[in-house]
């Protein structure tokens, strides 16, 4: 995807910049992807199974994620690199509307599986509204109903982008539990996107977003969609045909890895080799004319989301 900025009281910066626009971020997203794409994915029990059989197989898929939609002409060309693609439910960070909406039935009959996603709140939003478990059953219901409406089938897995990364604040778990726990029970599965950084804190103590949503999460079912983009373990901007098992991210319970963000984070991806493009973004191979940056995922599945 692309990132903003984010705060940082005992955080650290996510995201990568989304339609152009850079911002600052440092610390992103995690998620476990399911597995089986023509078996009705009515509860955990099936996903559980699914993933536990891909995993045995070693098998990764390669994905992309971007703020605004690529255009139905350069589906075609990323179907040569890409398994499946990010699909926003709503405005991405830092965008003023939704490019991707529509386009679900385009992105299936290309062949591509799903990474659905729905932006969450920044703490400086939670902290305006004084109730963040409130607003987290809002925002769960919103993107429910954009789900619906964009087509995607029941036991779809959305995943919550987790923007600001470092420790959860008190009002932060308020928001992602009460969000986490309203897609659950639905007919919809829930996910987060988030960093699997690990974050300084002072005095010698770090700690990685997504291992802090974790311990914290009790009995809550959540999948994760980690992103680290630091070199290593990332391989930069690249295409591996034999993809990183997203639990060489450095959270071995991650089920998607974004590995390269656009442009490229000099902070965090400061040691990659040289194979982004002169101007700091990730191109696909056959689009770097058209200046189609993306950042780059891999998931134990094709259809991470099981949206197809």
């Amino acid at each position: 995807m692309h990132s903003k900025g984010t705060r940082i009281p005992t955080q650290h910066f996510v995201r990568s910049k989304r339609n152009g626009l850079s911002e600052l971020k440092n610390v992103l997203l995690i998620l476990c992807p399911i597995g089986v794409l023509l078996l009705p994915v009515s509860g955990w029990k099936i996903y559980v199974r699914a993933q536990s059989a891909e995993a045995s197989s070693h098998t990764a898929y390669l994905g992309f994620d971007r703020n605004e939609y690529p255009g139905d002409a350069n589906l075609a060309s990323l179907g040569r690199t890409f398994s499946f693609a990010g699909y926003w439910l709503n405005v991405p960070p830092g965008a003023t509307d939704n490019t991707w909406v529509g386009k679900r039935n385009a992105i299936k009959e290309a062949g591509f599986g799903f990474l659905v996603l729905f932006n969450g709140r920044l703490d400086t939003e939670l902290r305006k509204a004084g109730d963040a478990s409130a607003l987290g059953r809002s925002d769960a219901a919103t993107a429910i109903a954009s789900a619906r409406r964009e087509g995607f089938p029941e036991g779809t897995l959305i995943f919550l982008d987790q923007e600001e990364g470092g420790r959860m604040l008190p009002e932060q778990k308020a928001y992602l539990y009460a969000w986490i726990d309203s897609v659950n029970a639905s007919r919809f599965r829930a996910g987060i996107y988030c960093s699997g950084i690990a974050a300084p804190e002072g005095n010698g103590i770090t700690v990685i977003t997504a291992e802090d949503i974790r311990q914290n999460a009790g009995v809550r079912k959540i999948a994760y969609w980690v992103t680290n983009d630091a070199c290593p373990p990332s391989p930069g901007c690249a295409f591996p045909r034999r993809a990183p098992s997203p639990s060489q991210s450095g959270v071995t319970f991650a089920g998607v890895w974004q590995f390269a963000q656009s442009p490229k984070r000099r902070d965090v991806a400061a040691g990659c080799r040289a194979n982004y493009a002169s101007d700091g973004n990730c191109y696909p191979p056959g689009l770097a004319r058209q200046k189609l940056f993306v950042d780059v995922d891999s998931a134990s599945s094709a259809d991470p989301s099981a949206g197809r």
